[in-house]
This record gives structure tokens, C-alpha cells and sequence, in this order.
């Protein structure tokens, strides 16, 4: 088995990977201020709740977009497996076209969401991550990563509204009613989730006009699930398609372990 993680800015995806099957999957709170010893215990904790012994661990794979956890989850499995783990970033074999101005400044969740796009479905593709951020990345018809786009994540607009307008309460992200809201709950709610799915079908009807091509749509992340059905954009959604990338790039380099 091994431990495929991926620390994004709100939450750590933890997953146990054996013979590419994702045998579990468990989320801890991205937190800054935690030691390597911290997260050793909370890793420890996950693998003795699902039952898995450190012995049937053969090594591991991380990709961040914070810098300062990335050490502290590093030394963590390292004190956890006795191995020094994979990292996303210059150095790890992708067999991705990266050409963006700066390849080096695309995040290593983009790499690894693309990586895995490219072993499921066809380019051209339009790969949507909804997390703290909302992140729509696009591969050309040759499977190039060209660019994309980073707007507010969904909670990001929603704690915004609610924070600076003071008589609007908070809400759920429930399925809007209709459009037209007749209340203020059913106002707010129209206007975030729907408003959030008005975007995607935008965005990725610029972003064909642009490439000149309909490209496959993929979406993930954990408020995908809510936002997709109201888009009327057909999209693919793929919730553990970061595990799925971050194992593959794992097999991929897995002699570079020390």
C-alpha cells in the first residue's frame, strides 16, 4: 500500500492506495501551526482506524499548495514509515507538457488533476477543481497544459456575503428552488450556487471558443458535487481524481524513494 496526499489550503486528503484501488480515504484540517510530531499522531490515527499496519506501507506521495505544511507532513511520514516520500514538484518524472510563461509557478495540484485527466479521457480537456478555490484548468487537443483561470471558491463568495452584510444570515448549500429567489435565504442561495454553475458554463464556453474545439469537461473537488447538477455544461465528475494522479505519479518515479 501506499499513502497518497494532497494538502490543499482548507483540508489534507489522506488516501491508502493498494494495487490501484483507493482501499481509504480520510481528510484531516490543514493547519499551519502543527509540528511534524502533531501530524505523525493524526496519520497514525487514520491508519489505525481503518486497520492498516505502517509495515504494509512500501512509501508515499505528497502534493502542496502550502508551503509550510508540506515540511512538517514530510518529516511526519517519514518518523511514521521509516521512508522518505515523493513530492510533487521540479524533479518528479510527469510526462506533462507544461506551457504556460512560468511552468515552474503551476500548482502542484494542476499537475497532478492533469496528469490523472490525461490516463482517463481524451483531450482537448477542461479540468474544473472546486475547493477554497475554484480552479479551471485547460489541455490542448496534443494533452499541453496551456492555462486556465482561479476565481473565489463557492464558501470563500458565500463567507464574503455573509460576513460583510450584516442583516444576511448564513446558509447551506442546498439545491436552489428556483432562479428567482422570493426570499432572502432562497436570494442568497440563487445566487451562489446557481450564480457559481452560471460561471462554469461561461467560462468553459469562452475557453471551446478559444481552443477552437468542444474539449471533455472534468469536474472534482469537494463542492463539485453540489454545483455540477445545475451546470448545463455535460461534465464528468471525478471525486478522487487527485488520488488517482498523485498514485499513478507514484508508480511512475517510485525508484527515485530513498
Amino acid at each position: 500500500m501506499i499513502l497518497a496526499v494532497d494538502i490543499g489550503n482548507s483540508n489534507i486528503v489522506i488516501g491508502g492506495i493498494h494495487d490501484d484501488t483507493i482501499v481509504f480515504e480520510a481528510r484531516l484540517r490543514t493547519d499551519a501551526t502543527k509540528t511534524s510530531d502533531e501530524y505523525c499522531v493524526d496519520i497514525k490515527m487514520i491508519l489505525d482506524i481503518y486497520r492498516v499496519s505502517r509495515d504494509t506501507i512500501e512509501g508515499s506521495i505528497v502534493s502542496s499548495v502550502v508551503p509550510q505544511v508540506l515540511n512538517s507532513v514530510k518529516t511526519a511520514l517519514l518518523k511514521l514509515t521509516g521512508k522518505n516520500c515523493l513530492v510533487v514538484g521540479p524533479g518528479l518524472k510527469t510526462g506533462l507538457n507544461i506551457r504556460i510563461e512560468n511552468p515552474a509557478q503551476t500548482g502542484a495540484d494542476l499537475v497532478v488533476g492533469a496528469v490523472a485527466a490525461l490516463k482517463l479521457h481524451k483531450p482537448p480537456l477542461i479540468l474544473i477543481d472546486m475547493g477554497t478555490a475554484t480552479t479551471i484548468t485547460v489541455l490542448d487537443e496534443s494533452g499541453a497544459l496551456i492555462g486556465g483561470c482561479i476565481c473565489p471558491g463557492v464558501r470563500i463568495s458565500l463567507d464574503a456575503l455573509t460576513e460583510r452584510t450584516a442583516l444576511l444570515p448564513g446558509l447551506q448549500l442546498d439545491k436552489p428552488k428556483a432562479a428567482i429567489g422570493r426570499n432572502t435565504i432562497e436570494c442568497m442561495r440563487s445566487g451562489i450556487m446557481l450564480g457559481s454553475a452560471c460561471m462554469l458554463d461561461g467560462m468553459i464556453a469562452r475557453m471551446e471558443e478559444e481552443l477552437g474545439k468542444t474539449a471533455t469537461v472534468i469536474a472534482t473537488g469537494g463542492i463539485s458535487k453540489f454545483i455540477i447538477p445545475l451546470c448545463k455544461t455535460p461534465m464528468h465528475y471525478e471525486k478522487n481524481l487527485l488520488l488517482k494522479g498523485l498514485n499513478w505519479l507514484y508508480q511512475e518515479n517510485r525508484r527515485e524513494v530513498r
